[in-house]
């Protein structure tokens, strides 16, 4: 509403100033001149403060739809988990939630000056068809055809623009793998490999660009010539009319006004598209991320009450009376309550019997550990032990987490419960997986570490994970601030510090994978009599071949072929020529 204000105060003032010319200063009526030129000031105090809250409006449109599709782009992430890095790129992550979102706002503002253009348009042409046919004839000829010359160069410009935003994204996926792959790239000598790689990938980039960028010269010079000739004759034609005596000098200062106002909304037309081509591309990048599902089914938040990817709202299951409502829960660990969706809130709350499946509710903690099993695999883990498992392949290893931390769909079992009819937040709660993967945040190590414990578990947990020498070689011990992935780091000491922060969460089911890789041996027998006697009582899974941690465990499972095909103690496996091979890193014969 304040563009088209804005644009129709602005496009009287032409006419407002050739009354002025005419009916004051020509015919000498100074109260007609005092008149008009009042209503040429009335009418530029109008344009100046419908233009602000146009601008206001436009940059509240940007920002408003910039940060709210980066909320959903940060709720998709969230939504999707463990799922993201194998359905996404991460140069694809990184241009949606910075490039796109602002491409995304500004194609949206763009709309306000867009469609005050068009009415500007209109205006314009209607004042001057009732002032002369032949030029409102010109006007409403000259702009159609301008708009359909600018038209032609848009589909190509939006062809080329989605391919270097493609290549763009493979770019960046590429940087961000070689900066945090740096030290291991350094370690085994490919930084040229990857050099060279980078190189082409970032010729191919610029040649994308320069594609674009000579339809944008195309586009840029149409947008100041088409006007420009518009202008021209728009003006040619009014000066011909004052000539032969069909307009006074006034008109033609209205009209004169016309024309070199029409070439700020025609400008703006076809800027506008350039924008909206832009924002289309970005668009589709961004519903592309969106429509992404999880792996498997999310439970109750994907049940009901839920208002789609957008919606803030959670469902949330209760029973009893508006006045007086409690969670429904599991009866206990094998039953499956069925529970009372409540809807609404306050006094005006009401209590609806809930159709759907019962893994939906809420289940309360297990009197006692439970034991974790994989039907597939044959794999189980005994309730308050410290289990190790040896597989013949690490694909092995990375498929039994998946699959025991619910990151993938399974069978697999918490007591007489299949996960997969856990909400996915009770799995997380009970069932953490550990890998090298993890990710150290920037910020203070404390705070980093410590999570929701104090600082007396803190230390019991850096003892346990040897990252004692870690923490006093900091200038500030844990006040020391962690660089962005831990870059500050070695491999063996991002390590450690992951296992702490693992330890912290004290978990029910504690899953690690390979916590040991990095380190040497003496410090891996340190670790693992550390976290043996940490997590007495509680169940701790841990992947790994090192025959130190192999030694320390409880119960050893050997898997071949994601299949469990032996068990016992470290020692009595050692007589099984398939294990020792695997562990002993021997030959098999």
């Amino acid at each position: 509403m304040y563009g088209i204000i804005h644009v129709l105060a602005q496009a009287l003032i032409p006419a407002a100033v050739g009354k002025a010319i005419d009916a004051g200063i020509i015919a000498g009526d100074q109260r007609a001149l005092l008149l008009w030129g009042g209503a040429v000031v009335t009418l530029g105090v109008i344009q100046a403060a419908a233009g602000i809250l146009r601008d206001r409006a436009a940059l509240t449109t940007r920002l408003g739809a910039a940060y709210r599709t980066a909320q959903h782009i940060t709720r998709q992430a969230a939504r999707l988990g463990a799922a993201l890095p194998k359905r996404v790129a991460k140069g694809e992550i990184v241009n949606a939630g910075v490039a796109d979102i602002g491409r995304l706002g500004e194609a949206l503002a763009e709309t306000a000056r867009c469609s005050g253009a068009v009415v500007a348009i209109a205006v314009v042409a209607a004042i001057l068809l009732d002032t002369s046919w032949q030029l409102g004839l010109l006007v409403l000829l000259g702009v159609p055809l301008m708009v359909g010359a600018v038209s032609l160069l848009i589909r190509p410009l939006h062809r080329r623009q989605q391919r270097l935003r493609e290549q763009q994204a493979e770019l960046t996926g590429r940087a961000v793998d070689i900066v945090s792959g740096l030290r291991v790239l350094r370690g085994v000598g490919g930084e040229e490999v990857f050099a060279h790689r980078y190189r082409a990938d970032s010729q191919r980039v610029r040649a994308a660009g320069v594609a674009v960028a000579r339809v944008e010269a195309l586009f840029e010079a149409a947008k100041v010539l088409l006007p420009g000739l518009l202008t021209t004759a728009v003006v040619w034609l009014g000066a011909h009319y004052v000539a032969t005596g069909r307009m006074g000098a006034g008109q033609l200062v209205a009209f004169y006004g016309y024309a070199v106002y029409l070439a700020d909304p025609l400008r703006r037309l076809t800027a506008a598209a350039g924008r909206l081509t832009q924002g289309h591309v970005a668009a589709r990048r961004i519903t592309a991320f969106l429509a992404l599902r999880p792996e498997f089914a999310t439970g109750a938040a994907d049940s009901v009450g839920c208002g789609g990817l957008g919606s803030l709202a959670r469902p949330v299951l209760r029973e009893g009376r508006a006045s007086l409502v409690r969670p429904v829960g599991y009866e206990g660990p094998g039953s499956l309550a069925r529970p009372v969706r409540y809807e609404g809130s306050g006094s005006l709350a009401r209590p609806v019997p809930y159709e759907g499946p019962a893994p939906f509710a809420r289940p309360v903690p297990y009197e006692s550990p439970a034991p974790l099993a994989d039907p597939a695999s044959g794999l189980t883990v005994a309730p308050g032990r410290f289990t190790a498992v040896a597989c013949a392949s690490p694909a092995d290893a990375a498929v039994l987490a998946a699959r025991l931390g619910r990151y993938t769909d399974s069978a697999a079992t918490l007591g007489d419960t299949p996960l997969g009819d856990l909400p996915p937040d009770e799995v997380r709660r009970r069932i953490l997986v550990a890998d090298n993967d993890d990710h150290l945040f920037a910020g203070p190590l404390r705070e980093e570490l410590r999570g929701r414990g104090d600082d007396t578990e803190l230390e019991r947990a850096i003892d346990a994970a040897c990252a004692r020498d870690i923490v006093e070689a900091l200038p500030d011990g844990l006040d020391d601030l962690v660089a962005e992935s831990g870059r500050n780091f070695s491999g063996g000491q991002r390590q450690r510090l992951r296992l702490v922060r693992a330890l912290m969460a004290d978990p029910e089911v504690l899953i690690l994978v390979e916590p040991t890789s990095a380190v040497d041996a003496h410090t891996e027998a340190r670790i693992a009599r550390g976290v043996s006697a940490l997590r007495t009582g509680r169940t701790t899974l841990v992947f790994t071949t090192s025959p130190v941690v192999l030694d320390r465990a409880d119960h050893v499972v050997y898997v071949d072929a994601a299949k469990a095909v032996a068990q016992g103690s470290h020692g009595e496996l050692l007589t099984d020529v398939r294990y020792r091979a695997v562990v002993a890193r021997e030959e098999a014969a």
